[in-house]
C-alpha cells in the first residue's frame, strides 16, 4: 500500500488559535441543526397518535428505533471521518437529515415514523462524532471546542420542540410546515459546512476504507475514559426520563393541551443548559461532573413533585435545575474525552463516548415506558431510582391523584431525540 494512504499515518491539521478562526461556528451549527431534527417531532407525537391511532407502547418502540440508528452509525461508521475527513462525513449527514425530514413530511402511517426515527438516530450519530472531532481540531483550546460542541447540541435540542410546538399550534399544516422550515435550515447549514476547511490531511481512498465494526477506546486512556463515560450515562439517563415524564405531567396533571406550551417546557430545559455550558466554561471538568451528579437527585425530586402536586411552578423550577445538571454532566465529561483522545482515533473515541450517552438516554426510558403501560408513573419512578442505587421510596401523595402516563401524550417528549 502506498505510504501516503496508510491508515496508521492519519494526520490532522494544526488547530488555530481560539480567536483566530470562524470555522467552528458552521460546525457547531451543523451539530445544532442535526439535533434540532431529533426534537422537532416532540410536540407532534400527540397529533401522530390521533391520526395513526397507535398505542403508548408503540410510541415507546418508535423511540427505541432512534437508538437503533444511533448505534448503527456509531458502531459501523464511528471512525469513518478519521479515514475520509470530517467534511466528507458531515455533508452526507446533512443530506440524510433532509431525507429524514421528507420521511416525516410525507408520513402516511406508523411505519413511516419508525423509518424517520431510525434515520434521525443515524444522522445524529454521524454528525455528533464527526462534528465533535472536527471542532477539537479547528480550535486549539479544548475547553472552547467542548463549549461549542455542547452548546451546539443543546441549542438544536432547544430549538426543535419550540419551533415544532409553535407551528403546530398557531400555523397551518401542523404535521407538515415544521419539516418544510427545517429543510431550508438544513440547506443553509450544508452551504456553510461545505466552505469549512478540512482538518484530516491524509485521506484514504474509497478502496481502503474499512467499515468493519470497530468501536473502542485506546488502551492507554481507558482508565481515564471510565469517569466521563459513567457521568454521561447517568446524566443522559435522567434527561431521557425527564422528557418521557414531562408530557404526561403537562397533559394530565396540568390539563394543558397547548402544543406550544409543551414545546416551551422542553425548550426551557435545553436553553438553560446552553447558558449553563457558557457560564461553567472556567470550571474544571472534575468539578462540573461532580456537580452534575449531585444535582441529579434534586432534579429528579422536583420533577416527581411537579407530577404529584400538579404544579407548573415546581415543573418550571425542576426543568431549570435539570437543564443545569444536563449541561454540567455533558460539558464536563466531553471535555475530558476531547483532552485524552489521540488525534488519529479522535472520532472513534468520541463515538465510543456517545454510545454511553445514547445507551444511558434510551435503555432506562424504554424500560420506564414499558412499565408505565401496565403500572403507574410513581412505580416507574421508583424503579428508576432503584436502578440508580437510590432509595425507591417517594413522598406520599397525601391523596393527590397520581395519574397513569399511558395516555395519549405519553412519551411525546422522549429526548435526544424525541
Amino acid at each position: 500500500m502506498n505510504e501516503m494512504h496508510r491508515p496508521a499515518a492519519n494526520q490532522v491539521a494544526q488547530p488555530q488559535a481560539r480567536g483566530g478562526t470562524r470555522a467552528t461556528w458552521p460546525v457547531a451549527g451543523m451539530i445544532a441543526v442535526t439535533f434540532m431534527g431529533s426534537t422537532l417531532v416532540t410536540p407532534l407525537y400527540v397529533l401522530y397518535r390521533q391520526v395513526f391511532g397507535f398505542s403508548a407502547i408503540t410510541l415507546t418502540l418508535v423511540y427505541a428505533a432512534y437508538v437503533v440508528g444511533n448505534l448503527g452509525s456509531l458502531i459501523f461508521l464511528g471512525r469513518l471521518s478519521d479515514q475520509i475527513g470530517r467534511r466528507r462525513v458531515a455533508l452526507p449527514a446533512l443530506a440524510l437529515a433532509a431525507v429524514t425530514a421528507l420521511v416525516f413530511l410525507f408520513a402516511a402511517g406508523t411505519g413511516w415514523l419508525y423509518v424517520g426515527r431510525i434515520l434521525t438516530g443515524f444522522v445524529n450519530g454521524l454528525a455528533a462524532g464527526a462534528g465533535t472531532a472536527w471542532l477539537a481540531e479547528l480550535d486549539d483550546d479544548r475547553t472552547h471546542a467542548t463549549l461549542m460542541a455542547t452548546a451546539g447540541n443543546f441549542t438544536g435540542l432547544a430549538a426543535g420542540p419550540l419551533l415544532g410546538g409553535v407551528l403546530a399550534e398557531y400555523a397551518p399544516w401542523p404535521l407538515h410546515l415544521s419539516f418544510v422550515v427545517y429543510l431550508i435550515i438544513v440547506a443553509i447549514s450544508a452551504l456553510l459546512v461545505a466552505r469549512t476547511r478540512e482538518t484530516v490531511l491524509q485521506l484514504l481512498r474509497l478502496s481502503e476504507i474499512s467499515l468493519r465494526p470497530r468501536l473502542g477506546v485506546p488502551l492507554a486512556i481507558r482508565a481515564q475514559f471510565i469517569a466521563p463515560a459513567a457521568t454521561a450515562f447517568a446524566t443522559f439517563a435522567f434527561v431521557g426520563f425527564y422528557a418521557a415524564l414531562v408530557p404526561s405531567i403537562i397533559a394530565d396533571g396540568l390539563h394543558q393541551k397547548n402544543h406550544a406550551v409543551a414545546g416551551a417546557i422542553v425548550f426551557e430545559l435545553f436553553i438553560v443548559a446552553v447558558f449553563a455550558v457558557i457560564a461553567s466554561q472556567r470550571l474544571s471538568s472534575r468539578t462540573t461532573m461532580l456537580s452534575a451528579l449531585t444535582l441529579l437527585v434534586p432534579s429528579l425530586a422536583l420533577v416527581v413533585a411537579a407530577q404529584i402536586f400538579a404544579s407548573m411552578p415546581i415543573l418550571v423550577v425542576g426543568t431549570a435545575v435539570s437543564g443545569v445538571a444536563a449541561a454540567l454532566g455533558y460539558r464536563g465529561s466531553l471535555q475530558v474525552v476531547n483532552q485524552i483522545a489521540p488525534p488519529d482515533r479522535r472520532a472513534e473515541t468520541v463515538s465510543s463516548y456517545l454510545v454511553a450517552c445514547f445507551f444511558g438516554n434510551s435503555l432506562p426510558v424504554i424500560g420506564v415506558g414499558v412499565l408505565t403501560s401496565v403500572s403507574t408513573a410513581v412505580l416507574a419512578t421508583r424503579s428508576l431510582r432503584w436502578s440508580r442505587g437510590q432509595s425507591p421510596s417517594l413522598p406520599s401523595s397525601s391523596g393527590a391523584n397520581i395519574r397513569r402516563t399511558s395516555n395519549s401524550n405519553q412519551c411525546c417528549g422522549r429526548l435526544f431525540g424525541s
